[in-house]
Parts: structure tokens; sequence; C-alpha cells
């Protein structure tokens, strides 16, 4: 492996932007490592990364405010090359010298800049062009240029669109190029990375393969680790690559929770003890779970409860093994951005985590996360380099907690088999349809509303499910997937007739934001 994959980083300083995960994708995705990390941990992330490049995320706050988020000087003066989007773009014309104001016409969604002046940012751009579309989000904008700087793209309503310190190889952009709105953004940051800062692009998932597996095997050592399977692709992928480090020193433990999809359990089973040979425990925990969830309507509570329960198997079945020093999870980056803070205070909590937010601090064994740098479409290509069959590989995302968080309100066993029921139906229905691949996440959710219904002479009062479905580049972001009305209405045609329990049918055409993929 050519070790320059090692020694190409970037780091990107995160200022609170919704959006900051995807400037790390689009930067991996032109072949350069990139990690995130808090502005206030700046001296971690340099330490850490030693980076070529370091990109200032945008983020919420007003440079006019007196107390707002602030770049270090040692960043500044640092001689890396660094590239400031939105607020990062307005802290640094701040900081050095320029002036910063609120905008009479606030630019929010799609915009065109003109390119005006050269600069490998916008290598092999075309110039002086009109429309070159990008995607807008501030409220603030430079009004004056720190000493050094020049205007390399302007718009009508930002003439400070793009700025560059050639000299300094300090950059900064008033739009967002990390998003897909902006077409070309990509082609920006690679420009950055590769031309700027001198990368040569050649980071790839295989040369993750080989780090990680080094990195296993020095945390672990002479240790042993149990793997805990939830069934979904994260924990089956972590799994593989363990196994693939150090061998029998890994044992799984698949928990069936109760919760899980329909032949889940025994398409796990097969796979692991059957084409990889890996020691694996099947645990039926059903009834322990159904027990602890009964009369929890909370989604928190349930995520805790599922988290606390695992543990609880994991620790009593490590014992029989002989006890075990470490617990694997498949726990992915976005799970960790998501369930911390970037901005230095206390964080929002959207949703605790499964695997992170939801683990107990009584917790016995030490964590080994293989996959906690990676993002989704990340791993799926990591299980196909360490040979996991296909169709296993390309299923949808599934949640830790399983099926508990699709059914709002309480928990009871007929709710679970009537949900699974309904959603094998959806599943099936979407594949004999060629659609699985265009989606990013689908599934069926069992309401706690009832309905009445006329089902032949008889009146019903029956349950609602509601279908979801998305389309996405990584999770986080995501739009509803715009079936034909002929298909929802043959598969609601179908679970109403074929699954007791259920009388009705909607389907959910909310985008994340502002609601999530999930319902809990």
């Amino acid at each position: 492996m050519n070790n320059s994959n090692n020694n190409e980083k970037i780091l990107i300083l995160d200022f609170g932007s919704q959006v900051t995960q995807l400037i790390a994708r689009r930067v991996r995705e032109s072949g350069v490592y990139s990690e995130i990390f808090p502005y206030t941990k700046w001296e971690e992330g340099l330490k850490k990364i030693k980076p070529k490049g370091i990109i200032l995320s945008g983020g919420p706050a007003s440079t006019i405010d007196g107390s707002s988020p602030q770049v270090s000087l040692e960043i500044l003066n640092s001689g890396v090359p660094i590239l400031g989007i939105c607020y990062g773009q307005q802290t640094l014309c701040s900081q050095l010298g320029g002036k910063v104001e609120h905008s009479t016409k606030r630019e929010f969604g799609r915009a065109n800049i003109k390119i005006i002046g050269k600069s490998d940012f916008f290598r092999d751009f075309e110039y002086n062009k009109e429309n070159e579309p990008v995607w807008m989000s501030h409220g603030d904008k430079v009004t004056e240029l720190p000493e050094g700087f020049s205007v390399i793209a302007e718009s009508e309503n930002a003439p400070f669109a793009a700025i560059a310190n050639e000299d300094k190889r300090i950059y900064g952009v008033q739009f967002h190029p990390e998003v897909i709105h902006t077409p070309n953004g990509s082609k920006m940051l690679e420009n950055f990375t590769h031309h700027i800062c001198g990368c040569s692009g050649e980071w790839t998932i295989e040369s993750f393969k080989e780090i990680a597996i080094e990195r296993i095997k020095k945390q672990v050592g002479d240790g042993t680790v149990v793997c805990g399977l939830s069934g979904g692709v994260d924990s089956s992928v972590a799994a593989v690559l363990l196994h693939e480090a150090i061998g029998k020193q890994l044992t799984c433990i698949y928990v069936d929770t109760g919760l899980m999809r329909e032949n889940e359990t025994k398409e796990v089973v097969g796979m692991f003890r059957d084409h990889f040979n890996i020691p694996l425990v099947h645990v039926d925990a059903e009834q322990d779970f159904l027990n602890d969830l009964n009369g929890i309507s909370d989604p928190e509570r349930k995520r805790k409860i599922i988290g606390s329960k695992f543990i609880d198997i994991f620790d009593e079945e490590a014992s029989k093994i002989g006890g075990a020093d470490f617990l694997a999870q498949g726990t992915l980056y976005p799970d960790v951005i998501e369930s911390i803070s970037f901005i230095g205070g206390p964080s929002v909590t959207i949703k605790s985590h499964h695997n992170v937010g939801g683990l107990p601090e009584r917790m016995k064994m030490d964590l080994v996360e293989p996959l906690r740098e990676l993002f989704k479409d990340e791993v799926r290509d990591l299980g196909r380099d360490l040979g996991i069959p296909d169709h296993f590989i390309d299923r949808h995302p599934f949640p830790g907690p399983g099926l508990a968080i699709r059914i709002p309100g309480e928990i009871t066993s007929d709710k679970v088999d009537i949900l699974r029921k309904a959603d094998i139906i959806y599943i099936d229905e979407i594949k004999k349809a060629g659609l699985y691949k265009e989606i990013w996440q689908a599934f069926a959710v069992l309401l706690p509303v009832q309905t009445v219904g006329v089902m032949g002479d008889e009146r019903t009062y029956e349950y609602v499910c509601a279908l979801r479905a998305v389309t996405s580049l990584d999770g986080m972001t995501a739009d509803y997937y715009p079936y034909d009305q002929s298909f929802l209405a043959n598969v609601s045609t179908r679970i109403i007739n074929e699954v007791k329990g259920i009388n009705r049918v909607v389907y959910d055409i909310t985008s994340k934001p502002p609601g999530t993929i999930e319902w809990e």
C-alpha cells in the first residue's frame, strides 16, 4: 500500500453546520481521507490528523455577534491551506481584518455565481460565465476583504462569493460546495484538496481495511472480543472485519430480540455459521425484551432499555464462554457525530443512537468500533471487499432497536407480528417493481391509532400502517420516494387483505430535515 494514503488528510473544523458531514463525504469521494473535529478541539485535530489542508464549516452564528466562534490563530498561521465555507469564510474575513455585515438581501437556496478571478480553486471552470449554479444559505455577507485577498467569484447579492489569498493559500466561499445543489461543488473541493493542498487522491476503502486491521490487532492484542450482531449491515461488516484481523479471538453473539425483520434470524445465523465459519452464539431473548418494554411508550426509554438489555445479555454470554475483554459494535461516523455536540456546548438530542447514546455506563467491556470513521456507503464497499454477499450488503439500513422504534407507543408481541407481516409484503412489492436499489430505506410503521373500516359486511376497528421510503446519498438528508399511485394502491390492498389487524394504509411524504427517516 502506498504510504501516502496515510499522510494525506484533511481536517474539517465544525462550527455547527447541519451539513458538515457532507464536506467529509465529498472530500473522501475525491480519494482524500478527512475527519471532523469541533472548532474548539482544533489542537486535538492537528495532532491526530497532521493535515495537508483545513476546511472551516458553516454554522448558525454571526460574526457580528462579539461572542461568535473563532478560528484559532495557530490555525490561521499554520501555513496549511485553508478553505472557509459560509460562516467559515465570514470568520476568516472578520479575524483577518475584513468586514462582515448583515445582508439586506439574504440568500437561501439556488443562486448563480460568476467566476471572475484566476485561481486553482476554479481550475478547469469557465471564467466570466454568468450562471455557475451554487447553493447559498446566509444572512450575513462579507463587505470588505482583508489585506492580500482578492475576489474570484461574485453573485448578485454576494459580491465576495468566493475569495482567495493565493500567497497564503487561504480561500473562502459564501456558498456551500458540499451539497448536491451545487452541481460542480465536488470539483471545487477536489481542486482544493488536489491542486491547492497537493493530495494525490489515493485513499481507498481497501487502504482503510488494511489500516483498520492493524488498528484492531494493536487494540485487542491477545484479548478476546465479542461482537453483537443486530442483523444489520453495519454489525455484520464489523464482525467479518474483526474475524479477518483476529480470527478465533472473536465470538459473535446474535441476540434475537423478537424485534427483527421477517426471516432475519435464519439469514444471519446461516451466513455467519455456514458462509464465514465464524463462532456464533445465538440467543433467543424475545420474551426478555418484550417484558422489559412492557408499558413503555417513550422512544428514548425504549432505546436505552434495549441497549441496557443487550449489555446484560452480553455480560452473561461472555461469562459463559470464559469472559471477554472487548465488545465490538458497528458504530458509524454519523452515529458518532450526531451523538455529541460540535459547537462546544450542550447538544440537542435528536435521538440517542443504539450504538452510542443507548449504552449504560456500567458496561464491563472496552469497546472496539472499527467502522466509527466510515459512512454507510463506505461500509457497504468494505463489506463487498470482505466477501459478504451483495444481497446482504445491499439491504436497507435497519436500526439497532429494531421494530421497537417502528411501533410508536407501547410494544406488544401482537403488534410486532402485525408490523413484521406488513413490512415483508411492502419490501416484497418494492423488489418485484425493481425499485429496491433506487431507495435508500423503506419500511412500514404501525401507528398507535385505530380507525373504523368496513370489510365485507363487517365493521372493523384496526390499526393504521404508515409506509416510509426515502432516497438519500448518506442518510444525513433524505427525500421521500415518489411512487406511482398504482404501486401504493397495490401495496395497500395486499397489506389490508393479508394482514389481520390493519385496515388503513398511509404514505409518509416528509423529507429529512425537517423529519427524521425513522419515526422514533
